[in-house]
């Protein structure tokens, strides 16, 4: 094992990510960005051995990390002029506000706390908006999705409340310029997603600016392109008004309708 790498010193402390095999994972985004001025946030610092090992490989970067249980430094072995620790709930809104005013924006960001599904969406809806561009979010532990004694939910994969779920929903914000659906809303997301990955009990997220203009879709609408399309290699036709405007609109519609009414009758929203 090659030393000063990210596997090395989670070996070294005997971190869990190593135990786990998230060390490949984060050697693969985190690599390249070794040697750079950043800040990371971590939540859910514990023993202490993930946010050492952090601190001793991005030597020129400041490790902010939060625990919801007091956390003893000296005992730890944390008292490193890169890391801060600080003592409070990462789903507290007023705690997280004054971390995020003296440190202002996060490169990095590792959700390694509490791993309930509650706690991680509000945590990920606090902080994704100081994560800065190109900046990295990482989410460990997945696996309680799935396992009720965490809150999680094991029968019904694919509507339940999970934090799986919400991070499975991004891939549409990824592609939300092909939704052709003319009464769709811009989600707070949109444009803001460039990659999502999924590992085995991790998901990885690079915010980004995201504008990328469909081939298919013009403003949510696969009609309106078409028609568009038509009419500007051909002169004005009413064949094309009545086809892309009349029937496949019509036909959206239908769908839209057909839709919300099978979402009010299952109750799935």
């Amino acid at each position: 094992m090659k030393k000063n790498t990210l596997t090395y010193y989670f070996k070294k402390n005997n971190c869990d990510k190593f135990i786990h095999e998230y060390s490949k994972i984060y050697e693969k985004y985190l690599s390249k960005k070794k040697n750079n001025q950043l800040n990371i946030f971590e939540i859910g610092v514990a023993d202490g051995t993930s946010i050492k090992s952090w601190s001793s490989y991005f030597t020129k970067s400041k490790i902010v990390g939060i625990d919801i249980k007091k956390i003893n430094l000296k005992k730890k072995g944390l008292f490193k002029k890169n890391i801060d620790i600080f003592c409070g709930s990462q789903t507290d809104e007023k705690f997280i506000n004054n971390i995020v005013k003296k440190y202002e924006k996060f490169d990095i960001i590792i959700d390694d706390g509490s791993h309930f599904p509650k706690d991680v969406m509000k945590t990920f809806d606090l902080m994704f908006p100081f994560l800065k561009l190109n900046g990295l979010y990482f989410i460990e532990d997945t696996q309680t999705s799935y396992n009720h004694f965490f809150k999680g939910n094991a029968f019904d994969l694919k509507y339940s409340n999970t934090h799986m779920n919400f991070f499975k929903s991004l891939v549409d914000r990824l592609n939300f310029r092909e939704i052709a659906n003319p009464f769709y809303s811009r989600h707070k997301y949109d444009g803001l997603i460039t990659e999502i990955s999924f590992y085995n009990n991790m998901v990885v997220i690079v915010k980004g600016t995201n504008e990328i203009k469909s081939n298919l879709v013009e403003n949510n609408s696969y009609e309106e392109k078409r028609f568009n399309t038509k009419i500007n290699r051909k002169a004005s036709n009413f064949r094309y008004f009545f086809k892309y405007k009349v029937l496949f609109k019509s036909y959206t519609i239908f769908l839209f309708l057909f839709n919300l009414l099978k979402k009010i009758l299952l109750i799935r929203f």
